[in-house]
C-alpha cells in the first residue's frame, strides 16, 4: 500500500489557519501545505481559471503521494471541488479523495442560530458561487442565508494592515452592509480562511450576542470524523508528525507572512508550476 501525507491547499496564506487547527486536532499525521501565492488572490478570478489552477495543484499533491487533499480555501471549494470530485478523480485515481471547507461548515451552522437567519462573509468568488446558500439549505432548509462580499479584507490581512486603524473602515463597512440585509441575523460565518485574523475587530463592531463562526476547528473536527469513518483512507496516511510547506511565490516573503497565520515559524520550499 502506497502511503503519504495529507495535502492541504490554499491560494495563499489563509489555509494555514485551517492547518493550524488540523495539526492541533490530529498531530500524529504528516501534512504538505501548498500556497499558490504566485497566482493569488483566487477570489476575483473566473470559475474556469480557479478550477484549472486548483486541479493543477491537486494533481501535484497526488504526485507527492497524498491519498487525501483538503482544499482549505473557500473559493477553490466553491468553484473547483465538485468538478474535481466528479470529473477528474475517477480518471486520475478513484481511490484518492479531495475534500473542501464548505460542506463541513454547512452541516453545523444551523445549530448555532436562534433566529434561523445567518450571514456569510466571503470573497467575491465564494459569494457569487452561491455555494453556501445551496449547501446550507440541504441540511437546514428553514435557515435563511444572507451573503456579503468583503473584497478588501484579504488584502488587509496579507499586507499585515489588519490590526491598524485604517482597517476599521472596511471592517465596519462590510458588517454594516450585511446587517442592513436583515436585522434578524444572529450568526455570522467567516467564509474565508483569512478572516479569523480580523476576529477582534469584527467583534468590536457587532452587537452583543452574535455568534461568529471560524472554520479552522470545524474543518479539523470534520476531518477527524472523516478519517475515523474511512479507515481505508486513514491507513494510507503517514503518521510521523511532520509538516512540509511549499509556495509558488518567493519563499522569504511567504515565510514572513505565514507565521502570522500559522502562529509559529514556517520554512517553505519553492514550487514552480508549469
Amino acid at each position: 500500500m502506497t502511503k503519504g501525507p495529507i495535502g492541504v491547499f490554499d491560494s495563499g496564506y489563509g489555509g494555514l489557519t485551517v492547518l493550524k487547527e488540523i495539526t492541533a486536532r490530529l498531530p500524529a499525521y504528516d501534512y504538505i501545505y501548498l500556497g499558490d501565492n504566485a497566482r493569488a488572490p483566487y477570489g476575483p478570478r473566473s470559475f474556469n481559471t480557479i478550477y484549472q489552477y486548483t486541479l493543477q495543484c491537486v494533481e501535484w499533491f497526488f504526485k507527492q503521494g497524498c491519498p487525501l487533499v483538503v482544499l482549505a480555501c473557500n473559493t477553490a471549494s466553491a468553484k473547483a471541488l465538485r468538478s474535481i470530485q466528479q470529473i477528474n478523480l475517477p480518471k486520475i485515481d478513484p481511490s484518492k479523495r479531495v475534500l473542501g471547507v464548505i460542506r463541513p461548515t454547512s452541516e453545523i451552522i444551523g445549530n448555532y442560530t436562534h433566529t434561523n437567519i445567518v450571514g456569510v462573509l466571503g470573497t467575491a468568488g465564494t459569494v457569487s458561487s452561491l455555494s453556501y446558500p445551496i449547501e446550507i439549505e440541504k441540511f437546514f432548509p428553514n435557515v435563511k442565508v444572507y451573503q456579503q462580499a468583503c473584497p478588501m479584507w484579504v488584502p488587509l490581512v496579507e499586507n499585515n494592515e489588519h490590526n491598524n486603524d485604517g482597517a476599521d473602515y472596511f471592517i465596519k463597512k462590510y458588517l454594516d452592509e450585511i446587517l442592513l440585509q436583515s436585522k434578524d441575523i444572529d450568526t455570522l460565518l467567516l467564509a474565508c480562511t483569512h478572516y479569523p485574523l480580523l476576529l477582534d475587530k469584527i467583534k468590536a463592531y457587532l452587537p452583543a450576542g452574535f455568534t461568529i463562526l471560524s472554520q479552522g476547528k470545524i474543518v479539523a473536527d470534520s476531518l477527524a470524523g472523516y478519517l475515523n469513518r474511512h479507515t481505508a483512507i486513514d491507513q494510507k496516511c503517514t503518521k510521523d508528525g511532520l509538516s512540509t510547506f511549499y509556495t509558488t511565490d518567493a519563499v522569504a516573503g511567504f515565510n514572513q507572512k505565514a507565521s502570522i497565520f500559522y502562529g509559529k515559524n514556517v520554512e517553505a520550499k519553492h514550487l514552480m508550476l508549469g
